[in-house]
């Protein structure tokens, strides 16, 4: 008998590359003040679930690990032929902020740009 507590789900880790920066355009979440990614995917997830992304960005061979939560949900078949998945919040940490930097920088003009994305 052991008197171990009960485990909690491990986060899922995610692997999202992005390879061009129209894809980075369309899944950056400005509007979340440590920034935010969508991703595309089928799973089942609620609002508040740890998830752990491995993020790939254009022209970078870094990969940054995120420990983000579920800020929104899109479900299938949402309107607007919106792409079914989750918004993840960054994590109010420096990383957090040099990543939201990053992309920010890699984006440039485009985030000027009044084309749809996949968020808000």
């Amino acid at each position: 008998m052991s008197n171990s507590p009960p485990s909690t789900p491990r986060p899922s880790v995610i692997p999202l590359a992005i390879k061009e920066k129209s894809a980075l355009y369309a899944a950056f979440i400005p509007l979340f003040s440590e920034g935010g990614i969508f991703i595309p995917t089928s799973r089942e997830y609620q609002l508040g679930d740890d998830v752990y992304v491995l993020l790939s960005l254009p022209e970078d061979p870094q990969r940054y690990p995120v420990a983000g939560k579920v800020a929104w949900v899109t479900p299938a078949k949402a309107s607007n032929n919106r792409t079914q998945g989750v918004g993840i919040q960054f994590p109010k940490d420096e990383k957090s902020r040099a990543l939201r930097l990053k992309i920010e920088e890699i984006l440039g003009a485009h985030l000027a740009s009044d084309r749809p994305t996949q968020t808000f």
